[in-house]
This record gives C-alpha cells, structure tokens and sequence, in this order.
C-alpha cells in the first residue's frame, strides 16, 4: 500500500489499532534502538498532548483528572461502609490480569490493617485466563453481564470498573450494559484509551447493542454522576494493537492512583484533590524515568532472550511474589500476541499458587501451562536447562535473599546464562555477594519516605517498573526471532472476533486489497485450502475462530499469498525457508519475478 493510501486507512482506525510511526521499523533496530524506541512510546502514556492534538483528552487533561477523583470518592464510600458493598474490576486478557493484581494487593492491604476486603476481580474465561489466553468468553456479552450478576447477589452498592483498552471487549460491554438497567446497584465506570467515537460499532453475538452504543449511554449518564468513563488518549501502541503495553500499564497507574486516593480519604482523612491525583501520576512518570535510566543492561537482556529464541531455547522469569505475578502475565501474553509455543517464554513464582491467592485456588491439574511454582521449576526445568537457555530472577531486597540465591546456585550448576532485575532501597541494598551471582544485573534503587516503605506503594512501583522492563525484553526477543512486520504483531493467533478483524486490517494495511479479497485469504490460510467452500465463506466468525486456533501462521500465510499471488504450499515454503516475514516476503517477490522472466 503506498503512503497515502496507508495514511487514509490510518485515520479510520481507533488510536489503540493505529501504527505508531516512532517503532515504524522496529524490526530492524538492534537490542540498544529497541529499548530507544520503546522509551520513547512508553513516553506517551505521560504527554500533554498527543501529536499535538490539544482536543484529545490525556492522562492529565483536568477532565480525566477530575473523573478520577469523583471515582476516588466512590471507592471512599465504599471503604466507609462496606457492609453489603462490592468493588469490582473486570476486563479480558492483559486487562483481567492486571485487575486480578490490583485486586489481590489492595485487599492484603486491607486486610493487614483490619479492615473488610470488598474488592473483586473478574477475567474472561475464569482464572485459568490469568495463565493462559482463553479469547472464546471475550465474544460473549450475555456471560459478561451473567458472571457479574453472579457474583454481586445480594449486594445493595457495587462500584464496577470495566476495563476495555480499545473499547471493544463483548464481554465488558454486557457488564457495562447490565450495570446501566440496574443504577439503583451499580456505579459502572468505563476504562479505555480510545475517544467514545472510535469505541468498536460492529455487531456482538446475540446482543441488540455494541461497545459504542454503551459507551455513549454511559456518557450521557455520567453527567447526573450515575456512571463514569475514563478514556484518556495514549498514543499507539508500539506493536500496532498490543495493548498489553501502554494500555496495561496505565491501567495500573489509573485504577492504584484511584484506589489509594479512596482508601486514603477514608481511613487517614485525607481529601481527594486533582492537585493529589496529579502528584501520583507524576510519581509513576518518575518510575518510568528512572526505569529506562537502565538502558544499557536492558538492551543487553533483550539480547539475551532474543538469542535464546532465535536458538529455539527458552527464557524462564523467576520471580518472588507480585513482581512473579509481572512476570507469569509478560510470558501469558506472548501466546496470543506472537504466536508463540507456551515454553518459548515461562514465568515461576515462589510458593506457586498460593502465592498468587486466586480465587479459584490451585488450577496445576490443568496441564503443563498451569505449573508455575519454584519447585515445579527445579523438579521439571532444571535438569534439561541448556546454556543456550536464558534465566532472569525477578527479586528485590525485601525479599529472601537467601532462597533467591540458594535457587540461583542451582540453576548455576546448569548454566551461566543467568541474569537479574533486582530492586533495592537507597538505605537497603541487595549485598553484592547475590548479585555477583548473575551475569547481567539490572539494578534499580528507589527512595521512598518512611511511612511508605514495606507499603502497598513500593510494591506498586517495583512492579510497574518490572513490567515495562519484562514488556521491553518480550517484545525485543520476538522481534529479533522475526515475528514482529514492521511494528505489527503479524503473527497473532487470530482467536476471537477482536483478533479476527485485527487480522484483516493488518492484511488490508500491507496489501492495499479490498477488505472481501483480505478476508478470503485469511480464510484460505485458516482451513488450509486454496479451494474454500460456501459452508466455510457463509460461517459464523466464531466458527473461523474456533478453526484458526488450531492453525500456525495464519496471517503470514495470507499476508504471502496476497503479495505474491501465489498458492498455500508455496506461501508455507517461503515461510518455513524464511522464519522473518519480512524476508519472506521478499523471497516471494523474487521467486515471483523470476517465474515471470522465464515465462
């Protein structure tokens, strides 16, 4: 597609689908650029102005500020009198994942100090999402408002936080929805980073209503102050659409920001005021700014798993407690976003799933995915580690030491390539004897005053600063293996009706063909035949879903035969002599050029 054509096609898609032009080559950038790169993106979770729109709302523009502290004040409420009261947050994917951590930390919180735990989370697909990508409940708005009903009987005051990065989740929607027919109940906000305008506006199974239908009703309510929506502007994503990134990540500062304002109005007297809100974004752009001060040792660790995956081994996260839970959610994400093995990246968390407190206990029966704990680690992994393997233990000092380097001498008498993300206080550091046990360090000191230290606060920012670390060596490793196009994450498992449609932008983007000519491809590659039938073209998208899921290489496939004109078999032995797509591509052209010369 030439640029004009890919700059109009741009602008009609939601600011979370567009391509963002700073990591436009990103996979071309060696370990050093991609950090450079994604700083810079990350960057714009924190700008005033995005591409210097002034009508955009940002995460300081003083209307999302001010919506904050009316949430704020809800939560207040509810930490007040939490008698027959609910806090509940809800999303899909990376966003059920990060209400389960919120969730979890802020009632250990109030737990330690005595106080009623209120706070429930909600994910698509039940707890094994939290592990693994169960993409089918996140089309299915009816099981969103089910669930929710569910798990609010009885209760007279829920305040219910959907959360939707791109506005377009099925599941949100029906919560959303069920929560507007029943204001007497709920006060539903809405999380997303998109404007209500680009919210998603196609149908959804079985529902007379859309995401975008709900977002404006939930608009025109919030001015009675009956419901509320938080939908400031970040930028694109750095991989087209990824919004475990940026997205993930301000979710986190958003809803900690609300709940700590809440739970510090209720119980120490202190008034919820914009000047506070803004002070405690301005404290997580300190923790970004101190983060990507590391760059040096963060490109050096993208390296390191960028080779470990170009050698067909592994990356293993080792983490204790919360910054574990960081790390079990990076690797989860890798399955869907780039078509990854679920052994290409794995995370480990001390005390496996009693350290997690998921509600729904110990899912470990489940199969292989589902085997998380330290001891699953030393008993399945260790004895088959190779030196071509890559080892990084997530710790800080507050944790114990001595089972983190009792665990690292281990692995050591398998391997050397092991490497660390600690984090220590300025007048507590981690003893150097420990991390001279890892080859690459990356060491981050933090200040805090005294009423904040061993507080629900330092973990905050230890693992917001975990995740754009884990986020940055994820995505850098599949780019260097070659599953990134561009900044597109051409290779997604194309597995529930968001993805779908994903998946024949990314075609329509790279091909210029009409969207019927794109779709018939992707179907091509979906039931691996060059030949559809009507009863394949005339399914449900559930039915394409359900098939893709079983398939490898779905989108590339299509992106090949749409490019060159060419058959299935010929689009898979381009990619299978050309693991980057790129090259693939381009190996395509040139066998298609060639053909054409000798005819």
């Amino acid at each position: 597609m030439d640029d004009l054509k890919q700059s109009c096609y741009e602008l009609s898609l939601p600011v979370t689908e567009k391509c963002n032009a700073i990591s436009r080559d990103i996979d071309r950038a060696n370990g050093k650029q991609m950090v450079q790169i994604l700083r810079r993106c990350d960057a714009e979770i924190f700008e005033k102005k995005i591409n210097n729109d002034s009508f955009q709302q940002t995460l300081y523009s003083s209307s999302v500020i001010q919506t904050m502290v009316d949430v704020a004040k809800r939560v207040e409420m509810i930490l007040r009198d939490p008698e027959e009261s609910l806090i509940v947050l809800s999303g899909c994917g990376t966003s059920g994942r990060i209400a389960f951590l919120l969730v979890t930390s802020f009632n250990e919180m109030l737990k330690a100090q005595n106080q009623k735990q209120i706070c429930l989370y909600i994910i698509a697909g039940g707890d094994r999402a939290l592990l693994t990508s169960q993409e089918a409940p996140e089309d299915d708005p009816a099981l969103g408002a089910l669930t929710l009903d569910k798990v609010c009987a009885g209760k007279k005051r829920v305040l219910f936080i959907g959360i939707s990065c791109g506005m377009s989740a099925p599941f949100v929607a029906g919560q959303l929805d069920f929560c507007l027919k029943h204001l007497d109940v709920f006060t539903p906000v809405l999380l997303g980073f998109n404007p209500v305008h680009m919210a998603r506006s196609e149908p959804m199974q079985n529902c007379s209503f859309h995401f975008k239908d709900v977002a404006e009703r939930m608009t025109a309510v919030q001015r009675q102050k009956k419901a509320f929506v938080l939908n400031p502007v970040l930028g694109a994503e750095a991989i087209s659409g990824s919004s475990r990134m940026k997205g993930g990540s301000a979710t986190k500062i958003i809803l900690e920001t609300i709940l700590l304002a809440g739970h510090e109005a209720a119980f120490r007297g202190k008034i919820t005021m914009p000047e506070c809100i803004t002070a405690r974004i301005t404290t997580n752009e300190m923790v970004y700014e101190t983060t990507y001060s590391h760059s040096d040792e963060l490109a050096a660790l993208i390296h390191k798993a960028g080779e470990s995956l170009q050698m067909k081994a592994h990356v293993y996260y080792i983490g204790w407690h919360t910054l574990g839970v960081i790390g079990l959610t990076d690797a989860s994400e890798c399955i869907p976003t780039y078509g990854a093995d679920f052994d290409d990246i794995r995370g480990f968390i001390n005390n496996g799933f009693s350290e997690m407190k998921n509600k729904e206990g110990d899912l470990s029966s489940l199969g292989p995915q589902f085997v998380i704990g330290h001891k699953d680690f030393v008993d399945t992994i260790l004895p088959t580690l190779s030196q071509n393997d890559m080892i990084l233990f997530l710790f800080s000092v507050n944790d114990d030491l001595h089972e983190v380097t009792a665990l690292a001498d281990q692995v050591r008498r398998r391997t050397s390539n092991l490497h660390a993300i600690a984090h220590d206080l300025e007048k507590l550091t981690v003893p150097e004897r420990v991390c001279n046990m890892f080859k690459t360090v990356l060491h981050l000191t933090w200040s805090f005053t005294s009423e904040e230290v061993n507080s629900f606060v330092m973990r905050q920012r230890w693992e917001l600063s975990t995740k754009w670390c884990l986020n940055a060596i994820s995505t850098g490793a599949h780019v260097l293996k070659g599953k990134v196009y561009m900044n597109y994450m051409i290779d997604l498992r194309v597995t529930n009706s968001k993805l779908y449609r994903r998946a024949i932008n990314i075609l329509q983007r790279f091909t210029g063909c009409a969207k019927s000519e794109c779709e018939r491809a992707l179907l091509r590659a979906i039931y691996s035949t060059d030949d559809l039938s009507e009863d394949m073209t005339s399914a449900d998208v559930w039915k394409h879903t359900d098939a893709a899921n079983r398939r490898d290489q779905v989108v590339p496939t299509a992106l090949v035969m749409i490019q060159c004109g060419c058959t299935l078999a010929e689009a898979r032995h381009h990619l299978d002599c050309h693991p980057v797509i790129r090259d693939a591509v381009s190996a395509c052209f040139s066998s298609s050029k060639n053909k054409s010369t000798v005819d």
